[in-house]
């Protein structure tokens, strides 16, 4: 957990697609919907920081385009964890980490850049299953990363839209998720705990990055998340 708090800090701050593998970790260590309900809160420590960092540089104009689409596929995602038990968040969220990993892989790799459609379908394809997926597994990372590289934002643009979009929607996820009984006195004094590591792995993902050969690091967190939801759908 206390590794998965620290990704989650640097996927805040420095490289946006390893959040997946926080996701995995805790997923693995802990009940599936509960993980869903711990998590919640650390990401949003982890927005301030990006928030703090990046707000005046976030492009309104496509946030406005994703939110009415992404808080429908939160509500979906809702209404779907009113239904499930551990047993089938654990599968669903299994099912939806090997889907990140190919979209990211498949974004990160064999996509280029004219490739990306704009239209509004686009939009709103891409904000309602970045909604469920955040609602159901804190997931969505890989989605809004292929979204905003597709509006060709800059790199400063780019975090700053993504900061403030995982901000708000983390942010309207909360009474939701009080509602389910996924955030808890005690899984919030867990995150209490956890808190640290995520502005230690904020703050420090910055002075690493240039030391880290980014390549290597993407393909050994996708490999381990790969191996979470192998768990997670066999076991």
């Amino acid at each position: 957990m206390l590794l998965g708090a620290a990704t989650i800090g640097l996927s805040k701050t420095g490289i946006p697609g390893v959040g997946i593998f926080a996701v995995a970790l805790f997923a693995t260590v802990l009940p599936a919907r509960e993980s869903t309900g711990l998590v919640l809160p650390l990401l949003i420590v982890g927005d301030c920081v990006a928030v703090g960092s990046y707000f005046r540089h976030a492009v309104w104009s496509h946030l406005w385009r994703l939110f009415p689409w992404a808080v429908t596929g939160i509500l979906i995602g809702f209404f779907a964890m009113e239904q499930l038990n551990n047993y089938a968040v654990g599968k669903l969220i299994g099912v939806i980490l090997v889907v990140m990993v190919i979209v990211h892989v498949w974004r990160r790799y064999f996509m280029k850049s004219d490739e990306v459609p704009h239209g509004i379908w686009f939009a709103a394809a891409m904000g309602l299953f970045a909604g469920f997926t955040t609602m159901v597994a804190n997931a969505a990372g890989p989605i809004m990363i292929l979204y905003l590289l597709a509006m060709a934002l800059p790199k400063m643009e780019f975090m700053g839209t993504a900061a403030i979009y995982a901000f708000i929607l983390n942010w309207f996820k909360v009474p939701l998720s009080q509602h389910l009984g996924l955030i808890t006195p005690h899984s919030l004094s867990l995150d209490l705990a956890l808190a640290p590591m995520i502005i230690i792995g904020a703050l420090g993902g910055r002075k690493l990055l240039p030391v880290i050969n980014q390549q290597y690091f993407e393909w050994i967190a996708l490999a381990l998340t790969v191996m979470a939801a192998f768990k997670l759908l066999v076991f």
